[in-house]
């Protein structure tokens, strides 16, 4: 009977701790900090260091980072970042999902931070550092996103190829050149694109008089990210 009811006491721990990085994030989600600690602090005495902690503390990372909480977002990045690189000397990276969106987040984080403080070349450097270590992965393309987004600042635009799109066909760069232009990228399958609409619709109407041109490119051959899948997957009806 002790046995029987030990093996159930255990069972029961581990279905508690089941899904740590949706509770941070819920907990997070109400800017409630100090349980999302707690949650991370009682998951990691009782399972230690998993992928699902990982990608908990990289959440953590964000959101800190997001709310302008530079000193612990940068604590929590790099604790990810060292926690995940213990993990990887005895597993590749891509073994399950949670792994490398952790991984990706922490030299995400890393990197804004370093732009934020105005250090923009060790910004630069550390991502260019991280696409050589991490190229045949997939964090590959979020590195490399974090990488334009920094290192093609101020640089001029480069043609977009409109051989396909959907609605107007836009009008080329060139016939925009000495205006303000907003180009937002979006897919088709980008539930977060799409939820853009109207604030890109009341940016036109507002700064649309004043010379601002709106050009949405759309990649239609591009295909979700892994974390996006993911999610998708995890938030669809079974």
């Amino acid at each position: 009977m002790v046995p029987r009811l030990l093996a159930i006491c255990l069972l029961a721990s581990s279905l508690c701790f089941a899904g740590v990085t949706d509770e941070v994030r819920d907990q997070l989600a109400h800017s409630d900090f100090a349980a999302a600690e707690a949650a991370l602090e009682s998951y990691r005495n009782q399972q230690g260091v998993t992928a699902d902690y990982l990608e908990a503390l990289s959440w953590m990372a964000r959101a800190n980072l997001l709310a302008k909480r530079f000193d612990r977002a940068e604590t929590y990045a790099r604790q990810t970042e060292s926690l995940s690189r213990q993990l990887l000397a005895r597993r590749p990276l891509d073994a399950e999902p949670h792994l490398p969106i952790a991984l990706g987040a922490a030299l995400e984080v890393q990197a804004q931070m370093l732009a934020a403080r105005g250090q923009q070349t060790q910004a630069v450097a550390l991502l260019r550092r991280s696409l050589a270590a991490y190229r045949d992965t997939s964090i590959q393309p979020r590195l490399q996103k974090n990488l334009n987004l920094l290192g093609l600042a101020g640089q001029p635009a480069t043609p977009l190829k409109i051989a396909h799109y959907i609605g107007p066909k836009p009008v080329s760069l060139s016939q925009l050149n000495g205006s303000p232009v907003l180009l937002f990228f979006w897919a088709h399958w980008c539930g977060d694109c799409k939820a853009e609409g109207p604030v890109i619709a009341r940016l036109k109407s507002e700064f649309g008089p004043r010379g601002l041109a709106c050009s949405p490119p759309h990649n239609s051959t591009a295909t979700p990210p892994r974390e996006k899948t993911q999610n998708l997957r995890t938030n669809s009806p079974t």
